[in-house]
């Protein structure tokens, strides 16, 4: 009887471990190809300057890209998406070249700050430009212009207004 409890126990301990690890959202290995074109307006993603952003859906094994981190947000915060998507990826600008981003510079979207109305564009006009830290945010709005916001901050009407 005490092999059958501890046999259950154990079962039940390795059973919420598996749980817990898939509910995790890992960016490793997110590459965005040559030739693959933004979610939302189609454009070739890697050809323009800029941050750019991808995210997760709910059983979904597609992961869209987008050729602005703008265009990310427009989709991604649209009442009909905002259910959908598990984690967003933007790339660190503090940690990479605004000409050419570099996929393995990829942070966790809801833990960046951002830079609105800066001088900087990027492909879709007014960059939404992010940072790993509010240090480097903070720099670069004091270089380029613009406000620095959290990710709670950006909204459809703060895109829309500009």
């Amino acid at each position: 009887m005490r092999a059958f409890i501890f046999i259950f126990i154990s079962a039940l301990f390795i059973s919420g471990c598996g749980a817990a690890e898939s509910d995790t959202h890992n960016h490793d290995g997110l590459v965005i190809g040559n030739h693959e074109r933004c979610h939302m307006c189609g454009m070739m993603v890697k050809q323009y300057p800029g941050p750019k952003g991808s995210l997760d859906l709910k059983g979904n094994e597609m992961q869209p890209k987008f050729c602005s981190t703008r265009d990310m947000f427009m989709f991604a915060l649209q009442p009909e998406n905002r259910r959908q998507v598990e984690a967003l990826w933007v790339h660190d600008m503090a940690a990479t070249d605004w000409q050419h981003p570099e996929d393995e510079h990829f942070i966790d979207a809801t833990k960046a700050w951002y830079v609105y109305g800066s001088n900087r564009k990027a492909v879709m006009g007014v960059a939404v430009a992010p940072f790993s830290t509010l240090a480097a945010a903070e720099a670069f709005a004091q270089q380029y212009g613009g406000a620095v916001f959290e990710y709670d901050e950006i909204t459809l009407e703060l895109l829309s207004a500009k």
